[in-house]
């Protein structure tokens, strides 16, 4: 395979295999003074993702000769390791999504027999056909399940002897979901103690970055709410879209109901949900009006706590919950909770 290709696409096994032929241990990446700007490649790939999420771009060398085209390959196992050091949830997740979006935009200038290959790497049974691809339904179904829009139901696509047909652009939009599932799922890689010494002035870096990105998210309010009020659940609900993870359908109704009770309109709401990995415009403003009775006829109520449990998105209660029932109880109780000396017992981790 054309080592350029390995550059752009790292995580391909046949990387790996290069690596190996060419006789580099990664202790001699670590450890080697001659393979500084690797480490600083793959620094560069983890503080970018973090920073700028699905936002990011990545310039790729020129690759035309060896030297350019072996420290772009080594840089992804080094970033790996960064994270895998700091082994975060949200980094994880964000640099995958990042990787995935850089894969994306690079698919683009590929043909098609390599883009069947890298999603055969991946587990995928893609081909192209008609101009187009198609893959099988039970891949489409497993890399398109976050997808909201109507137009990624399988009732809306054309299925053909148990192949879903699909333009060259909502292929690779299924491809980059495959990217991003596969580097979360290989994350965070086993580090020993060699590994996590070797990269302590890259991973100072990455959690400086980290602690303050979280700390900003942590003091923001939401125009005249205060997130210190919220309840375990919309906060998780809440942080989850800020750090661009996808939410399952009743997360959203949950926090879109939440919200417009506790006084937000429709357009502060809707600016909630811009960074969401598959936010869609029209969809999203549409659900918003119709949740909040804008454009429908019913006013959809906040689902109270045991829905909250039978929803899964519950994530356990802190002190206060265990005196209510309800999510918007929870918000106008907690301010005199605190005053009476309530907030003396140890929330769980992650609550507000």
């Amino acid at each position: 395979m054309d080592t350029r290709r390995l550059a752009r696409f790292p995580y391909l096994r046949e990387a790996s295999a290069y690596l190996k032929e060419k006789g580099i241990d990664i202790s001699d990446v670590l450890g080697d003074e001659a393979y500084l700007r690797v480490r600083a490649r793959g620094l560069v790939r983890v503080l970018i993702a973090l920073e700028k999420g699905d936002k990011a771009t990545l310039e790729d060398p020129p690759l035309h000769r060896e030297e350019e085209v072996l420290p772009e390959i080594l840089a992804y196992p080094v970033a790996r390791m960064i994270v895998s050091c700091i082994a975060d949830q949200y980094l994880i997740r964000r640099y995958a999504l990042t990787e995935a979006v850089w894969a994306q935009a690079r698919l683009v200038h590929e043909d098609g027999p390599f883009i069947a290959a890298l999603a055969a790497n991946l587990g995928l049974d893609l081909q192209p056909a008609n101009g187009g691809f198609r893959i099988h339904f039970a891949d489409f179904l497993k890399h398109t399940n976050t997808m909201r829009e109507k137009e990624w139901k399988l009732i809306n696509q054309v299925v053909d002897m148990g192949y879903v047909r699909l333009p060259r652009d909502r292929a690779l939009r299924v491809m980059r979901n495959a990217v991003q599932r596969h580097i979360e799922s290989e994350l965070p890689r086993p580090v020993n103690d060699k590994i996590i010494q070797a990269l302590r002035t890259e991973t100072q870096m990455v959690k400086t970055l980290l602690a303050s990105r979280k700390e900003r998210f942590k003091a923001e309010e939401l125009g005249k709410v205060s997130i210190t009020r919220f309840p375990p659940c919309m906060y998780n609900l809440l942080a989850s879209i800020q750090n661009h993870e996808n939410v399952p359908h009743t997360g959203r109704f949950a926090i879109v109901t939440f919200l417009h009770h506790i006084g937000l309109g429709n357009e502060e709401i809707f600016k909630v949900f811009g960074d969401v990995p598959d936010f869609a415009v029209d969809v999203t403003r549409y659900q918003i009006e119709h949740i909040t009775g804008t454009t429908s006829a019913t006013e959809y109520s906040t689902p109270e706590c045991a829905t909250m449990k039978s929803y899964g998105i519950c994530p356990g209660p802190d002190a206060l919950c265990l005196t209510i029932r309800h999510p918007l109880s929870y918000y106008r109780k907690k301010p005199r909770w605190l005053t009476s000396g309530g907030a003396t017992s140890r929330p769980l981790a992650g609550s507000p």
